[in-house]
């Protein structure tokens, strides 16, 4: 199946109002690349190769960072962190995940024209769009790629569990920003002929918790970026998404996270998630 009119619509805004970029030389806008046609899981493969990695099998308990302290910095420390905090991060798919969603009431009809012109889909980025649609909670599937016994990546593939939709499927890795010797997460979203990148900083808050953001700020710094790959090369635009993810243990002692997500100055929605070991941790 070919591009729908939304995905080259896309493409060519990003080419005409973003830059030409070298990946070679902007390292931290590279990873996978989606199809046209249903996006899921189809890309590991491809990116295990680019990245001369190995797919881990199934079933091993595995992290979105094989140590949070790959991102130890000059405002971060991972030790600083609540243990069962960093202990998500680290043995992510241990972790079984609730969620509840409100959307602003003036974002919900375009988050709805998305969803069924795009997300659903291609299986990418279905922000759920009513209380209900997460009533059963996300399933949670974590695969490593390796090189050289070193992880370098992390495949983060979430599904609704009443109908086994997808609802995001992203690779997680740490990355220093450009002009930055401070390093963040990395998540890169393929999408048809590119994908979209988001640098979220960290920082250590209240009684340990983790806040990650993805702010305003210069180019290549933390924030949300579309890339699309060409035969002729590639072009890429920062957008004015901004997000923030507050992970926390509450009073009484259990893990959650509260994310936001704006569009430039305008809040969009709101996700809560409580997080519960499995009954196999």
């Amino acid at each position: 199946m070919g591009s729908s009119w939304l995905d080259l619509a896309t493409q060519r805004w990003v080419r005409a109002t973003g830059r030409r970029v070298d990946l070679s030389a902007e390292r931290w806008l590279q990873g996978p690349v989606g199809g046209t046609d249903v996006i899921g899981s189809s890309w590991l493969s491809a990116e295990a190769d680019r990245l001369e990695a190995s797919v881990t099998p199934s079933g091993q308990p595995a992290g979105l960072l094989a140590s949070m302290a790959a991102l130890d910095g000059d405002a971060f420390t991972a030790a600083d962190l609540a243990p069962s905090v960093r202990d998500f991060y680290e043995q992510t798919s241990r972790w079984r995940l609730d969620a509840w969603v409100a959307w602003s009431s003036w974002a919900w009809p375009f988050g709805w024209l998305l969803s069924t012109a795009f997300a659903r889909r291609l299986e990418q980025l279905a922000l759920p769009l009513r209380p209900l649609d997460v009533a059963h909670g996300m399933t949670s599937t974590v695969t490593p790629l390796r090189r050289d016994g070193e992880q370098v990546a992390a495949l983060w593939l979430r599904r609704l569990r009443s109908t086994g939709v997808v609802v995001f499927s992203g690779l997680y890795s740490a990355v220093a920003p450009r002009g930055s010797q401070s390093p963040a997460i990395k998540v890169a979203f393929p999408l048809p002929n590119g994908r979209l990148v988001v640098l979220l900083t960290p920082r250590v808050g209240d009684q340990g918790s983790l806040v990650l953001s993805s702010s305003r700020g210069g180019w290549g710094g933390q924030g949300a970026y579309l890339v699309v790959d060409t035969p002729g090369g590639s072009w890429a635009r920062r957008i004015p998404i901004h997000e923030q993810f507050h992970v926390h243990v509450d009073d009484e002692g259990v893990l959650r996270t509260d994310h936001s997500l704006a569009l430039g100055p305008l809040p969009v929605l709101r996700l809560h998630y409580r997080l519960t070991p499995s009954q196999d941790a």
